[in-house]
């Protein structure tokens, strides 16, 4: 049976791979798409996830705009690595649906609270704002949502800082919300996310397996490899958030493993550092999961897979 999720993103490049997988796998109910700053502004991610809908053939998924800011800290974005529209490189149809006037914090509250406890999946792919705002204005969903399934963080290197991954980086605290509640929580951070490297030979595996969205995924990858190279020397571009959604079609095709898991929020030069705690045995009790390996030819199968079963004509 499908798994139902709510998408909250800010597309941006890799996040629009991840709508399209989302839409495309016979494992996934996606029930919509919550939208926070982060990538860009929110009035262009927001856009850019109603574009990538109507492209797919789905316009009629529901999207909704969230936080504009984080929860304390200034907001900043990553307009160098997706450009000004927050998806440079390809041209999009325009939304054919208006844009829901419910804020998404609180049409996301309202999925939880009304469908059965353990059936809905978050998959943030972006700063946690919404899913913090969300549990704070209702702590019930804590307990009804199944899991948490998030693209976000390190326990290597970051990418924004030296430690700190540019998605907890956009809003710790936020973050700190979030693995501090009691629900499940899996972390699928740049340990695993920089294994996800989109070749040219997986670029023509993608185009191959449906046509019509060839022109899409070239557009959006070519960017994005450009963009990468330049910003920080990586040959191919690592597709950071589908990464999540495989790990809710077929968890095992992420490697993870329990560790307990925080998010400084204090320290000068660690701001936004996720540290999980990985000495010793895992505790079966830990409610928190950390990504650790990529199956990285089943990883890019389940992308192909989804891509074919969007509509071909």
């Amino acid at each position: 049976m499908a798994t139902s999720i709510i998408l909250d993103c800010d597309p941006g490049h890799d996040d629009a791979i991840a709508i399209l997988m989302a839409l495309g796998s016979p494992e996934i109910d996606l029930i919509g798409i919550t939208t926070v700053g982060g990538n860009h502004s929110l009035d262009k991610v927001t856009y850019n996830a109603r574009a990538v809908c109507e492209v797919a053939g789905a316009p009629d998924v529901p999207v909704h705009a969230g936080a504009r800011r984080p929860l304390i800290r200034e907001a900043i974005d990553a307009a160098g690595i997706h450009g000004q529209t927050g998806l440079d490189g390809v041209e999009l149809p325009a939304p054919t649906r208006e844009l829901s006037q419910w804020h998404a914090v609180e049409w996301m509250i309202g999925e939880i609270m009304t469908r059965d406890p353990g059936t809905v999946v978050l998959v943030p792919t972006g700063p946690l704002t919404n899913i913090a705002l969300a549990a704070r204005l209702e702590p019930r969903i804590v307990d009804r949502v199944k899991q948490v399934v998030l693209m976000g963080g390190a326990h290597g290197p970051g990418n924004a800082t030296p430690v700190a991954e540019f998605n907890i980086l956009c809003d710790p605290e936020a973050a700190h919300i979030v693995f501090n509640e009691t629900w499940p929580v899996t972390m699928i951070g740049l340990d695993v996310t920089h294994r996800a490297l989109c070749t040219h030979e997986v670029q023509e595996r993608l185009c191959a397996a449906n046509p019509r969205l060839a022109g899409v995924v070239n557009g959006l990858m070519d960017f994005f490899r450009a963009a990468y190279r330049d910003q920080q020397a990586f040959a191919d571009p690592p597709t950071h958030d589908p990464c999540a959604v495989a790990y809710v079609i077929d968890p095992s095709i992420v490697e993870t493993r329990r560790a307990p898991l925080d998010v400084e929020i204090r320290g000068r030069i660690t701001y936004g550092m996720t540290v999980a705690d990985m000495r010793g045995e895992e505790d079966p009790e830990c409610r928190t999961r950390i990504g650790t390996g990529l199956d990285v030819d089943r990883f890019w199968g389940a992308v192909e897979d989804a891509l074919r079963r969007l509509p071909q004509t």
